[in-house]
């Protein structure tokens, strides 16, 4: 496989995004460009230019709008801004069609909500809002009580856009319902959580992060906890880990197939885990789990682990 190399940014990229149909790539960098992509050619097709650095992009649903946000930064206020994409480059315009502010501290993350009525935003304050896109009216916010207590990492939605999940550095995954802010379920690790993922296929997370590289005493991989946890997304069951980064893990992506995941580190290595047969018989050692909990029997746990395995 012979790359495509597209030079275009000066400092480094934040977040990338491909559009539905992979012919168009959108990018976000510190130096304070969002910039958008011919994916066949590798050509650079526009420049979004802003007065911060840009954090995170996304395409909307149908792609003709995205959504980028610009960090907090020389006097600059946090937004989260609405770009509208032409169909033909010489079309398309800096304008920004809805910029959203009022945020203290970094968005982190801006995704659409379904039907693109709605942008969802969390980061730095620990707080998720769902925004009007119509009118850049913030809807609702999650609960100080019942949300994230420290700086919210990372943000991904399920396939069919119902409920997505958040990471966090308190230590916590959330799964959170799209339409009314509604804490569904709470996932607790051991460590701060930089990525998560869900599923397309089972009822699964999958979560990573770990300890600050600074902070940690040792070198062995063990010490900073740099493993993929997954669990069982109804049950909030830990259902098995994965190993084999060396720092902290930033990056977590399921294939769309759900055949396969993808882990991405500090450590400057990208792992692709193919799961075996045994995994996707996940389901039924799940109920064979369930039946012997009613009887009273300690086998749940053992029954999950033995049945997920990746070959690394």
């Amino acid at each position: 496989m012979r790359p495509i190399l597209m030079k275009g940014h000066e400092r480094p990229l934040t977040f990338l995004r491909y559009n539905r149909d992979s012919t168009r790539l959108i990018t976000g960098s510190a130096d304070q460009t969002a910039k958008l992509w011919d994916v066949q050619t590798g050509a650079e097709l526009f420049t979004f230019r802003f007065d911060a650095p840009a954090r995170s992009v996304e395409f909307a649903i149908g792609d003709g709008l995205a959504v980028i946000t610009t960090d907090n930064f020389m006097g600059n206020v946090p937004t989260a801004q609405v770009k509208r994409i032409a169909d033909d480059p010489d079309d398309q315009s800096e304008e920004s069609l809805l910029v959203i502010s009022g945020i203290k501290g970094r968005i982190n993350r801006a995704v659409w909500g379904p039907l693109n009525r709605t942008i969802i935003t969390a980061g730095e304050d620990a707080t998720i809002r769902i925004w009007d896109t119509e009118t850049g009216t913030c809807l609702m916010q999650s609960d100080n009580e019942q949300g994230h207590q420290k700086t919210i990492t990372s943000l991904s939605k399920s396939a069919d856009w119902s409920h997505f999940l958040t990471g966090s550095l308190d230590k916590s995954a959330k799964l959170w319902d799209t339409r009314t802010l509604t804490l569904i379920k709470t996932y607790v690790t051991e460590r701060p959580v930089n990525a998560v993922d869900i599923s397309p296929l089972l009822d699964h997370v999958v979560i990573g992060g770990g300890q600050d590289a600074m902070n940690v005493t040792m070198t062995d991989r063990r010490a900073g906890k740099f493993e993929a946890k997954f669990f069982h997304k109804i049950l909030q069951e830990e259902i098995g880990g994965v190993k084999g980064h060396f720092g902290p893990i930033n990056a977590l992506a399921f294939n769309p197939d759900g055949r396969s995941f993808s882990s991405g580190g500090e450590d400057g290595y990208v792992r692709l885990h193919h799961f075996d047969s045994d995994y996707f018989n996940i389901k039924a050692a799940f109920e064979e789990g369930r039946r012997c909990l009613l009887v009273g029997k300690s086998c749940f746990i053992s029954v999950m682990w033995k049945r997920l395995r990746c070959n690394v």
